[in-house]
């Protein structure tokens, strides 16, 4: 195994890491191991990382390809919807973590470093890569997606992928980190997640922090288009009140209140999908930013989920 071969192994960690603690952590709507939801399981998350992660991190291939054959792997392994939004965001970081190690396969990796790469990966998106995102759309036919006047995923784009993502930032926080080069994940979920979080014994309480810091800044557009903007609304400010309290009081995210609010948003069908994506997309930056506070807390957060 070669240095970038030994960056990108890192890399596919430090994913398995990040999309442990998404179930292993209760975050409101979403399914944990503390409860499933919306017809699913903590276990088809965590079988649905594990197929992704290979695929994600193929050295050479391109972004687009990246997503469809990760789509295709969990599709395979699980039958339904499980991680697409998570596969969109974390495809480019993945192919930047590939090109920062092509140029210095040193194990440390500093903020500037990757945003930068990451820049040149969405400006050099093509029309095939255009293409092989939208064929994982399709395969993975996410629910509430309706239609759009230009560039719908039901049709053959015609333009490559970031300015059919730049297309959709409006309506899709998703899309807008292709258009803003992740701006929200970079500048308030990594800052949310905070210093200490990786190392710390509150991590937990980090992983929280981020997700109702997203839930709490815009409309879940997950929610937005599976019960309209009144609904998402609601959940936003309900997540304001949510994060206020936890900058406030210790135990928040353990308390009883915390746990019916989830159970109340699942009972009713809702489901903040993006604020979630957006936390495990977070959590993989920061992973790799500081590959030294994992350590071998990456094996023990995905066994222990």
């Amino acid at each position: 195994m070669d240095a970038i071969d030994e960056r990108l192994a890192h890399g596919r960690a430090a994913f398995l890491w990040a999309c442990g603690l998404d179930v292993a952590v209760r975050k409101p709507g979403n399914v944990s191991r503390h409860s499933g939801g919306h017809g699913m399981q903590a276990q088809a998350f965590l079988a649905s990382a594990e197929v992704s992660a290979g695929p994600l991190f193929a050295r050479g291939v391109p972004v687009g390809e990246r997503i469809e054959a990760a789509v295709a792997a969990t599709r395979a392994a699980v039958g339904c919807n499980t991680n697409l939004g998570i596969l969109l965001l974390c495809a480019p970081i993945a192919a930047a973590l590939e090109a920062v190690a092509s140029r210095d396969a040193s194990r440390c990796i500093d903020s500037a470093a990757l945003r930068g790469a990451l820049q040149t990966v969405l400006a050099d998106l093509d029309l095939d890569d255009a293409r092989a995102a939208y064929r994982a759309i399709a395969l993975a036919n996410p629910g509430g997606l309706g239609q759009s006047g230009e560039q719908d995923v039901a049709d053959e784009p015609t333009i490559d992928l970031r300015a059919a993502m730049t297309l959709a930032a409006g309506r899709d926080s998703i899309a807008r980190q292709y258009a803003n080069g992740y701006a929200d994940v970079f500048d308030h979920g990594l800052a949310a997640l905070g210093a200490e979080a990786l190392t710390g014994e509150h991590l937990a309480r980090a992983v929280q922090s981020v997700f109702l810091t997203f839930l709490a800044t815009w409309p879940d557009t997950h929610i937005v288009r599976k019960l309209g903007p009144a609904a998402a609304q609601t959940v936003t400010a309900e997540a304001a009140a949510w994060l206020g309290r936890f900058h406030r009081e210790h135990g928040v995210g353990e308390s009883a209140g915390f746990a019916a609010w989830d159970e109340r948003l699942k009972s009713t069908g809702i489901n903040p999908g993006t604020s979630a994506d957006l936390t495990v997309c977070t959590l993989f930056a920061g992973a790799l930013l500081r590959p030294d506070a994992i350590g071998l807390r990456v094996a023990e957060s995905w066994h222990k989920t």
